[in-house]
């Protein structure tokens, strides 16, 4: 049965570093939910929280309500996927995949129909027998899935378990993931750092940063209403162009308008975060750049424009534009409505901020 999750207040520090700030968050029973950020943030401690690797410093851990503060990890409804997989080399994969039924004590016949059961579950049916050193990367980690699916967690954490791979086999397990998430109905916290792989699964995730989450919110939520400059530029949503003004629903950068929602609030001197999905070259456009770099990309290419004070943005365009303009020619750029947001700076003016509960 999927379990919620709730993070009240919590902190951790080991020595003098603060890896976590009075972080609180609230997953929600069989969601899909990620923790983003760069190495550092703080995601890797707080699924240890959750895992009870670790305990925190002071605040709160529920699941479904219920305090967790003295339940060890061997007796949480939790099972991890860790990023280097932990198998064991001299067990066979059905002896991998039912090691944790025979820690409980269930009955040889029954463990082997589990364990086959569990192997289907990740397509890799009838490998019992295999030894796991002999492997693939992609197969070693379908049996580190199936060792933890067996238990038939509440909850599943997903410990950066992509990395290393390349990257045709990270996008078939990552779609792997969100198959068995649905199979399974267990909540599933995936941490990571790579933006396709939380866009792609993530019900909601939070973009962590210096031990606090900076913003909670759905794929399209953080593109449509990012928090502020920090979580826009995490996200590729650059430049962030400093206007000299704002005036009657538009921002004046270098002299030209370019149409802004309302600021965020927090946003004493916002920025303006441009969407490049929104951008297009167009003769009859509003805003007129300057040609600076000119880069061929394969299936698209990047022209580096420029405004006449030095501020510059990035346009991703069809390949053939790299015949059609020249550094130093003046181009014309057409934004599409919610093409420009107008934001806070920084991180700081909005700690904490989780628009989307």
């Amino acid at each position: 049965m999927a379990i919620a999750i709730g993070i009240d207040g919590v902190s951790k520090r080991y020595g003098d570093v603060q890896a976590l700030g009075q972080v609180s968050l609230d997953i929600r029973a069989g969601e899909f939910f990620t923790l983003l950020g760069s190495s550092g943030c703080g995601k890797s401690t707080l699924l240890k929280l959750i895992g009870g690797f670790e305990a925190p410093d002071t605040g709160r851990l529920t699941f479904d309500g219920t305090d967790m503060a003295r339940v060890p990890a061997s007796r949480r409804p939790v099972n991890t996927v860790f990023q280097d997989l932990a198998l064991f080399p001299h067990m066979s994969v059905g002896e991998n995949v039912g090691y944790g039924l025979k820690l409980r004590g269930t009955a040889a016949t029954e463990r082997r129909r589990r364990v086959a059961d569990a192997l289907e579950l990740v397509a890799l049916g009838g490998f019992e027998d295999r030894d796991v050193s002999l492997m693939s990367g992609g197969q070693r980690q379908r049996v580190a899935l199936a060792r933890a699916l067996i238990m038939e967690p509440g909850i599943l954490l997903l410990d950066e378990p992509l990395t290393g791979l390349d990257e045709r086999l990270r996008q078939q397990l990552r779609d792997e993931f969100g198959r068995l998430h649905k199979r399974t109905g267990a909540t599933f916290v995936l941490v990571t750092h790579n933006q396709d792989e939380a866009l792609t699964l993530s019900d909601r995730m939070a973009i962590m940063h210096q031990g606090r989450i900076v913003q909670t919110d759905t794929a399209e939520g953080f593109f449509s209403a990012p928090a502020n400059g920090f979580v826009a530029q995490f996200l590729g949503l650059e430049p962030l162009l400093v206007p000299e003004r704002v005036e009657d629903g538009r921002a004046i950068v270098a002299g030209q308008p370019i149409p802004v929602g309302e600021a965020r609030p927090g946003a004493a001197r916002p920025v303006v975060a441009l969407r490049p999905d929104r951008l297009r070259l167009d003769a009859s456009g509003t805003l007129e750049l300057k040609v600076e770099t000119v880069r061929f990309r394969g299936l698209s290419c990047d022209l580096r424009l420029s405004f006449s004070d030095g501020q510059t943005l990035t346009l991703s365009a069809p390949p053939e534009a790299r015949h059609d303009h020249a550094v130093g020619q003046i181009v014309r750029i057409a934004l599409a409505p919610d093409a420009a947001l107008l934001i806070p700076p920084d991180d700081t003016a909005t700690a904490g901020a989780q628009p989307a509960p």
